[in-house]
């Protein structure tokens, strides 16, 4: 006799095995350590350079890590792709989740180089969407999406970069 399981069962056995799988991870994760909270960055005002295939802009950043704000300075742009954008006023917001062999506060673990995709739009006020991930010295980042806000007008998309290092 072929007894197989009903639909319903088959979607509560799916749950269970995710829920189980999630916290797992979650365990995982606590034990290496892990940051969440929301890494934001400003571009410089006259710091961005449009070379059409590639672009950069310098980028202030902060991140309230435990109560402790880390502050930060790098570049980001586009290494490889198309930028058709004239845009001031660039915010990047990005959710980090980070495992790190140092998470206490001041630790400016999340410094570092990170690559992924980008892709903006802007007519007048303009949305973006950045995913990135890093593989620095001593923590793998990952900011499953930035949202990017900007004012001007203009296209753009390709292989993203994000360089950070603490700013002290």
């Amino acid at each position: 006799m072929n007894k197989s399981l009903s639909p319903s069962m088959k979607i509560l056995s799916a749950v269970m095995a995710g829920a189980l799988s999630l916290t797992t991870n979650v365990a995982v994760a606590e034990e290496a350590g892990v940051q969440a909270g929301v890494l934001k960055c400003t571009t410089v005002p006259g710091s961005r350079v449009n070379l059409l295939i590639r672009s950069t802009a310098d980028v202030t950043c902060t991140y309230n890590n435990q109560g402790t704000v880390e502050r930060y300075v790098g570049e980001t742009g586009i290494a490889l792709g198309l930028d058709l954008s004239f845009t001031s006023d660039e915010e990047m917001h990005f959710a980090v989740i980070a495992a790190s062999s140092d998470t206490t506060p001041g630790a400016y673990s999340l410094a570092g180089r990170y690559v992924g995709g980008e892709l903006n739009a802007a007519a007048g006020v303009g949305l973006g969407a950045k995913g990135l991930v890093s593989a620095g010295n001593s923590s793998f980042g990952l900011q499953p999406l930035a949202i990017n806000t900007a004012k001007g007008l203009g296209v753009s998309g390709g292989l993203s970069f994000l360089y950070i290092e603490p700013d002290k």
